[in-house]
């Protein structure tokens, strides 16, 4: 259920679909230093994941990163009722249903997570808004749908991943390059991103792409 890739950071993933496209979706989870845990883009919380989670400690921080990763917080919100709820700018007016604790702001981390995390705004795709986070002491960027790294899919999927050249390898989709409205703010966000010191890079769909991580992620990005 739960893959550790690091030092105090594990991941879990669950299918998840839309448009018949087969994507999967991925958490990422880190033990900060006082032993509590932030939780990255919730997935759907089974009551097999709640229990490895709670192996691990308690739940302190549960972070909605982009306008679109939402879907799942209910259930982790009633599970967590302790737990703050961060989400980016945008959301707790999308999601008005929820009691949002903390609007993250571009490269000002919460003191609470204890420097273990590094955090900047994509700038020009308001309708995303995604936060990227770098967790500093395993060199891990954490990404959600600014790429995807997708290598097995159905029919469906990996046509529309071949459309956008973005089938087996890290890679912004044909949407994401759409919805960028103001591309030299988005490209000196990824240019800030890439002075972080990171290898490993985490992405919501498609696999882990454990090492090369700068080489990949300024290939991804260079159509801005």
């Amino acid at each position: 259920m739960l893959q550790a890739l690091a030092h105090d950071l594990w991941t879990a993933t669950a299918p998840f679909g839309a448009g018949g496209m087969q994507l999967g979706v991925r958490t990422t989870i880190a033990r900060l230093a006082d032993g509590s845990l932030w939780v990255h883009s919730p997935i759907e919380l089974t009551d097999e994941l709640e229990s490895a989670v709670d192996a691990l400690g308690t739940v302190r921080f549960l972070v909605a990163p982009n306008k679109v990763h939402h879907l799942y917080l209910d259930k982790w919100v009633a599970a967590y009722p302790e737990a703050r709820l961060c989400g980016v700018v945008g959301l707790p007016d999308k999601r008005k249903d929820l009691h949002w604790d903390m609007v993250l702001v571009d490269q000002k981390p919460d003191p609470a997570w204890g420097g273990a995390f590094e955090q900047k705004q994509f700038l020009g795709a308001p309708h995303v808004n995604e936060m990227v986070f770098l967790h500093v002491p395993s060199k891990t960027l954490i990404l959600t749908d600014l790429a995807f790294n997708v290598h097995e899919a159905n029919l469906i999927t990996r046509l529309y991943l071949r459309i956008g050249n973005c089938y087996k390898r890290l890679k912004t989709t044909a949407i994401m390059r759409m919805v960028v409205r103001d591309k030299p703010a988005a490209r000196a966000s990824v240019e800030r991103i890439l002075e972080w010191d990171f290898d490993r890079i985490v992405v919501s769909h498609g696999e882990v792409l454990e090492h090369g991580g700068p080489a990949a992620l300024r290939e991804a990005f260079a159509w801005l």
